[in-house]
């Protein structure tokens, strides 16, 4: 009884992650953006709005189980030291600079403008200050 439950649960986490609904399955590879540092970018005056606007309702600390939508545990980005240890990560998927643009996160709304992106970016390449 239990190894068709299992296999259906772990049919059914492919076919979610498939769907592009669990972004837990691993994210695809991103382009480096390749963005320069703008040091005027700092986590009081852009970090903590923009994680918490996009990102800290699954990637947060104390967000939980299914309330993560598949985010990873050891990504919890609330901090800038958490941020800071994610940094190549995010940018591979959320940021924007002259190498590229990458959308993969947030998957779902509400989603940052191409110049959110582009100051993520930036901000990413002072080390997230």
């Amino acid at each position: 009884m239990l190894a068709p439950l299992s296999r259906a649960i772990a049919a059914l986490a492919l076919l979610t992650c498939l769907m592009g609904h669990d972004h837990g399955c691993g994210a695809p590879d991103g382009t480096p953006t390749a963005a320069r540092c703008d040091p005027r970018l700092r986590w009081d005056n852009f970090g903590r709005d923009f994680m918490t606007r996009y990102c800290t309702s699954c990637h947060g600390s104390t967000v939980r189980g299914g309330a993560r939508h598949g985010a990873p545990t050891d990504h919890d980005l609330d901090t800038p030291e958490s941020i800071r240890t994610a940094r190549d990560h995010i940018d591979l998927t959320a940021a924007s600079g002259p190498g590229g643009t990458n959308t993969y996160m947030p998957p779902y709304g509400p989603l940052p403008t191409q110049r959110e992106r582009e100051d993520l970016g930036r901000w990413l390449a002072c080390g997230a200050p």
